[in-house]
């Protein structure tokens, strides 16, 4: 995600074929489960970005 953080999204048939493009993978399941790590890795960061927003809302009460 680091190296290529604009081409990693949430879209797991995007990430697979990225990986497959940038990965030495011989096995079809092991990309998948790299193609997967990463669609979870976009969605948790996302996700974190928006809670402390709201940690924050509930610290002020």
């Amino acid at each position: 995600m680091e190296m290529y953080p604009g081409e990693v999204s949430e879209d797991f048939e995007k990430n697979k074929e990225l990986v497959a493009k940038y990965v030495d993978v011989k096995s079809k399941k092991l990309r998948n489960q790299i193609a997967g790590y990463l669609t979870r890795l976009v969605k948790l960061s996302k996700k974190v970005e928006v809670l402390p927003q709201t940690a924050e809302v509930s610290d002020e009460s």
